[in-house]
Parts: structure tokens; sequence; C-alpha cells
């Protein structure tokens, strides 16, 4: 019944105004699913290729989509998948494009949703597993690689630990988002909005810690119930591989001073989540670092794993973090994907499902986090296309 029978790939606009590629899939039954592909700015040297979507497109049509159509089943996500990766033939997607293999991948998935009459994360449940909801982070202020002349550290985050629902730790974020705006006005700083929707006002690391921490507390003492700060340095954007530092613009900082940094910054704020703290490179460093934080905080790896089990079994061996970033285009199909996150779950990491800078309105991350049993999912506060994946996800709880 899940028999592919059609596939369909188009270029379509993101969240920043650029094409990206979106992919219908049809089965002999009448199961249609049509999925999206992201694009980040700040990515990793390790993550899988995004062509052009012109050629991704092209080059999908040709090999891809003949291994699909007629000869795969939908309802094997497995089978899907190895076909995608048979097309390509190597081991980035560099032939076909993560971008176009992602979108395949994802859209099979739900047209064998379709064809059961699930939702699409009951259907993923059904593989692996789903039985929790969860904690959202809010991307509240941020500058780095998504705004221009705003902070060195790319994102600052509302993280509603003491959410009792969804729906409470969704519109938590949002108040805080709101927060942060009436204090920089009050302050007299104008500012616009980065690509994820988080303010990027033009003021220093230091004064967005004041602000974003104000912002939490007013909104904390509202709700009733805890809510955190937690960051997202992506320190590979800021490292100078000639001089071996990291340059906050002026300054600078060796190796060891960004981790004592970064380890004072935990103590000082209570930090309950740190991405990509030091280079994609520095396993050594990551594992020095979680080392020296509190066991509640998350020492998370993007760039150090782009979502691949080799480079997390390098990290678990060596200690490196204690909590995986997981973006399904980084690695390009839906299968591989999850097979992060178990390996993740079995070893004692964290996984984070997360969106990226250039986003659509495309929801498959919502339903991945809760059939995966992930803890925390990274979609923004706000801003139509990281709405789109919050409403997803309100919907899920109370539906499910």
């Amino acid at each position: 019944m899940t028999l592919i029978t059609d596939v369909r790939l188009r270029r379509v606009l993101d969240s920043r105004g650029n094409p990206t590629v979106e992919a219908d899939v049809r089965t002999e039954s009448g199961g249609f699913g049509r999925a999206k592909a992201p694009s980040g700015a700040s990515t990793g040297e390790y993550e899988a290729i995004e062509l052009p979507v012109g050629g991704a497109i092209a080059s999908a049509r040709e090999t891809a989509v003949p291994r699909l159509v007629g000869e795969v089943y939908a309802g094997n996500q497995r089978d899907v998948d190895a076909a995608l990766r048979g097309a390509d033939g190597t081991d980035d997607f560099s032939e076909i494009g993560a971008n176009s293999a992602v979108a395949i991948s994802m859209a099979a998935a739900k047209a064998a949703a379709d064809v059961l009459g699930a939702p699409l994360f009951q259907h993923l449940g059904g593989t692996f597993r789903g039985d929790t909801f969860p904690v959202a982070l809010g991307n509240v202020v941020g500058g780095g690689e998504h705004a221009a002349d705003a902070t060195h550290i790319q994102e600052f985050l509302s993280a509603p630990v003491g959410a009792p629902s969804v729906e409470e730790a969704v519109f938590a974020n949002a108040a805080v988002h709101a927060a942060v705006a009436d204090l920089l006005d009050e302050r007299g700083v104008a500012c616009g909005k980065g690509d994820e929707g988080a303010w990027a006002p033009s003021i220093d690391d230091s004064e967005a810690f004041e602000v974003v921490t104000e912002a939490i507390e007013t909104v904390e003492s509202e709700v009733g119930f805890e809510i955190r700060l937690g960051l997202d340095v992506a320190a590979a954007e800021l490292y100078d591989e000639d001089e071996k530092v990291y340059r906050y613009g002026d300054e600078h900082r060796t190796r060891d001073e960004q981790i004592a940094y970064v380890a004072d910054l935990v103590e000082e704020y209570d930090l309950v989540y740190v991405e990509d703290p030091l280079d994609e490179d520095d396993f050594a460093g990551f594992a020095e670092l979680t080392d020296r934080v509190h066991d509640d905080t998350l020492v998370c790896g993007d760039d150090l794993f782009v979502t691949n089990t080799e480079r997390l079994e390098r990290g678990i061996e060596e200690g490196a973090g204690n909590s995986i970033l997981i973006k399904p285009n980084q690695i390009g199909t839906l299968s591989e994907t999850v097979d992060a996150v178990e390996l993740a779950q079995h070893s004692g990491y964290e996984p984070v499902i997360s969106h990226r800078s250039g986003e659509t309105e495309d929801t498959t991350i919502a339903h991945l986090a809760v059939a995966t049993d992930a803890p925390y999912i990274k979609t923004g506060a706000v801003g139509g296309e990281r709405t789109a994946k919050l409403n997803e996800l309100i919907r899920i709880e109370q539906n499910a």
C-alpha cells in the first residue's frame, strides 16, 4: 500500500528568502507527503553538503527518483533512506545534495503516516518511541552569523524547564521575547530581528546577559515556574585558526581562557544549556569544560557532532560534552538522524532537536522530537516558520 508511485521536487522559498527544496511523495494507495529542507547560516565543516537548489533537484531527479518510484515502500523508512544513499554514492550527499535527500526522506515518512491515517509522530514513534514532550528553547537575543552588528555570542536562549506543559513553555518563551523588547526600549536601544526572530540589538554580550536575565526573572515571577538561561556560543565562528584564539571583536581569548570564560558564565548565570562553546575540532576542550561545569548543564555539540554517529562515538569515548544537537539536514536522512538520537540516549547524552536559521513552515522536527522522546527542542520563540513548529507541538500535546 505504501509503494512509492511519484516523487516531485520543486524550488520554494525559505525564511531568509533563499531557494530551498520541497519534495512531494505519493504512494499507490493515495498516501501523500510533503516536506521542505531547511538551511543553516552557521554551518559546521563536517555537515552533509547542501547543493545549489537547481543542481540538487536535477541530480535527485536523475539518480534518486528512479530508485524510489515503483521500487521502494514509503512505510519502510530505512529502505527509502538506503535508496537515497545508494543514488548519491558519497558520504556527504555531495552528488544529490543533502537538501534534496532530507526533503525526500521526510516527505516519504509523511506519506507513510498518511496511509496509516496517523500523525507523523505516531508513525515515527511506532518505529522508534514516543511518549514524552520536549522543553522548547526560545531564541530571544541573537547575533553572530544570524545578525550583523549584534552580540558575539550567537544566541541567548530562554529555557522554561519548570513549565508544566508544552503550551506553557511556548508562551513563556514568547513572553521573555516581549520582555526583552521592553527592556531594550527602556535603555533606548533600537533593534530589528535576526534570522530566527530573536532581537538583534547593537549591544555587547555583557549587556545582553543583563537584559535577558532581567527579562527571564520578570516572566518567571509572572508564570510561577522556573525559567533558566541557555546559550549558543557558535564558537567555531569566533575561532581564528591561524592565531589559535577566539575573537570577540577587539578582544581575544586563548583556548584555556575560552574554557574558563564559559565555565564562569555557567556559574554566574546558572546556565542550563551551552551549545558549541569551543571550536568544532576541539573534542578535548569540550571534555575539559564538561568536567568543570555542574551536572545539570548541557554542554551541547552542534558543529562538533553534526548529527553524525561517527563523530558522536568519538565524543562519547573522549567525554566531550553531554548533549548533541540534532538537525536532519546535517546528515541527510531521517533514519540516520534517529540513529544519532538513539546512540546519544543509550550513551547518556541528551539529544536536542533543532531548527535551522533558514527555515520553512515544515513541522517535521516537532513530530521527530516527540517520537524520539527528546527532552528539548530548539525552534525559536516567534516568527511564522518558528511558530509553525511550536503550534504543532501544542496540537500534538493536546491530541496525543
